[in-house]
């Protein structure tokens, strides 16, 4: 189907460019304020949010569609899903193993795209339309570290080998692939969850290296790229990343040419929100020109009025605004989202659990 811009409001528009977490029960409950007031783009699904149930998740995401089926978008339904620590599926489907795990085991029989296959067959049967993955960091800490065993690899051809490959299987199953954490999370000790990372690295050993993952991608027709929260010394200044328009423009738009997504990683996450608080960090997103924004519920979301003011305001410029939705639009026309409800599939568990567990006695 095809999107006619001009038929969008201001409302709509920036409703477009945000994707709510729906972290607590509290943002479950006010699913109708999310979905019919504020008209978002998107919501980020997370295990508890159904209980790690299969019948619960369905539930949701049906929910979800229904609500959004008075708007005239459907919406991303959006997971991090990713296999070893970071598995969002529900508890009656069998888990595959992290990145570096699949890799090492990978030679003739190329685990990593066979994992790619299965998790895009799995998030498409429960109604998810994005992952957040390929993680196309590079492996240099320890498999505890915050990115660790969920990179590829330590050899940066091999990331963006199987990153690539990984990417274009979900893609090959109508799931919109977002690779992270550019400009690249392995680079740094700290992780975002807590406290805002810094990398000292100059941005020619960042371009060689962590960079180049997401530059190969960007040429293989990556759907989005996330950023992440990672402050870059002479670069981004006090800002991280995700929060600097001259660092999203100079690398992302301008040297790889780059025009699909731009996605933040949540901009309230603790070591974000204690920098810059809880709503500052929203506005300062949307100014640095990213597409979309990613902000946790946490118990409220009217920061949206305060976005849509500054537009009014002509502080965040239409110009801009319309550039982004149209990026958006794009990505929901290739991939025929809808809103249409999700029927329950008892008898695909068991046979895509048998294909889990072959690749985990082989793998583990």
């Amino acid at each position: 189907m095809k999107y006619n811009i001009q038929e969008l409001s201001l409302e709509e528009k920036i409703g477009q460019m945000i994707i709510i977490g729906l972290n607590t029960e509290t943002a479950v409950k006010n699913l109708e304020e999310i979905v019919e007031k504020y008209k978002v783009g998107g919501v980020l699904l997370y295990k508890k949010n159904y209980h790690q149930s299969y019948d619960e998740m369905i539930e949701l995401v049906n929910k979800i569609k229904s609500l959004n089926q008075k708007n005239k978008i459907p919406m991303f339904i959006s997971i991090d899903q990713e296999g070893g620590r970071v598995n969002r599926t529900p508890k009656e489907f069998e888990n595959l193993p992290s990145a570096n795990q699949l890799v090492k085991k990978s030679g003739e029989e190329n685990f990593v795209k066979r994992s790619g296959e299965i998790t895009g067959q799995v998030l498409h049967k429960l109604g998810v339309n994005m992952d957040f993955a390929p993680v196309l960091d590079i492996k240099r800490f320890s498999d505890h570290h915050a990115i660790g065993d969920r990179a590829y690899s330590e050899n940066i051809e091999e990331v963006s080998t199987y990153g690539i490959e990984y990417m274009q299987a979900l893609q090959k199953h109508g799931i919109i692939s977002v690779a992270k954490h550019f400009p690249g999370h392995g680079a740094t000790n700290t992780d975002s969850h807590f406290r805002l990372p810094k990398i000292e690295e100059d941005m020619e050993t960042l371009e060689k290296e962590d960079m180049q993952p997401f530059k190969n991608a960007i040429e293989h027709k990556v759907d989005g790229i996330l950023i992440g929260h990672l402050k870059i010394s002479k670069v981004t200044g006090n800002l991280p990343a995700s929060m600097s328009k001259r660092f999203i423009t100079k690398y992302l738009r301008k040297k790889y040419s780059y025009n699909g997504l731009v996605i933040t990683d949540d901009v309230r996450m603790k070591g974000v929100r204690i920098r810059y608080g809880k709503n500052n960090p929203v506005k300062k997103a949307f100014l640095a020109c990213n597409d979309i924004i990613i902000f946790k519920y946490d118990n409220d979301i009217h920061v949206i009025d305060k976005i849509i003011k500054l537009a009014k305001e002509d502080k965040l410029k239409m110009k801009r605004i319309n550039k982004s939705v149209r990026r958006i639009l794009k990505v929901k026309e290739q991939y025929a989202l809808n809103d249409e409800l999700v029927e329950k599939d008892e008898t695909f568990i068991e046979h895509i659990n048998k294909q889990i567990e072959e690749i985990r006695q082989k793998v583990l």
